[in-house]
């Protein structure tokens, strides 16, 4: 795992367009890695979860490249490889197990819906997570559950007014999305077996969020750009 984090620390720390190019060789080695390592969590994810076996490790990255046109951020790299394992590939739907290593222990684990910026799925969710609220509790306040994730998203500040602010789930309708993370540190990539049995133990700890997240969603299509 050493030529990937070398690779994000020199980039972390050059950020420019300049070494990006001028550190090609390093970083296709880098990729390499981690793309083996995808394709390691795609086997063993998939021994419980055979929905995400027919990926295929690179269709599953993000590019380095940020788009800066919004953001006060004009850094023209994201200094972490990332991918989304699925069984529909990266797309944001269906949620499946998200990946995202960074130096400095700021790599994690994730699942369920990252992305906000789709009002059906929002709607949709909140709607499935009000007609089956003790299924969804029993899920989030499972006790393995609550030891290793918390529930997070952005958030209304109010209860959406089509719903009581007394409900029993009231908190989490106020969400836009619906995710889990899990910190990871550093030291845990210097075992690569180890970390693959890790992570895919914290995976599958999430499966069931993630199958609740996925049936919410049940018929809902990505946009398509144009």
């Amino acid at each position: 795992m050493n030529a990937m984090f070398d690779y994000l620390r020199g980039l972390a720390a050059n950020n420019n367009r300049e070494w990006y190019h001028a550190h090609k060789t390093e970083y296709q080695e880098a990729n390499a890695q981690f793309e083996a390592l995808v394709q390691e969590l795609i086997f063993k994810i998939g021994e419980t979860d055979g929905s995400i076996l027919h990926n295929v490790p690179k269709d599953l990255t993000f590019r380095l490249v940020r788009d800066t046109r919004f953001s006060h951020d004009k850094s023209p790299y994201t200094p972490a490889f990332r991918a989304h394992i699925a069984a529909g590939g990266k797309q944001p739907v269906p949620v499946g197990y998200f990946l995202m290593i960074q130096p400095q222990s700021r790599s994690f684990l994730g699942g369920g819906l990252f992305a906000d910026m789709f009002k059906d799925a929002t709607s949709m969710i909140r709607e499935y997570i009000y007609q089956h609220q003790d299924e969804f509790l029993s899920i989030v306040e499972e006790p393995e559950f609550v030891e290793h994730f918390e529930v997070r998203g952005n958030s209304l500040k109010n209860v959406p007014k089509e719903y009581p602010a007394d409900c029993a789930v009231a908190k989490y309708l106020k969400y836009k999305s619906w995710f889990i993370e899990y910190s990871v540190e550093d030291s845990i990539f210097s075992d690569l077996p180890a970390f693959v049995d890790f992570a895919s133990e914290r995976f599958l700890q999430m499966k069931p969020f993630n199958d609740f997240i996925n049936r919410a969603l049940g018929g809902f299509t990505m946009p398509v750009r144009h």
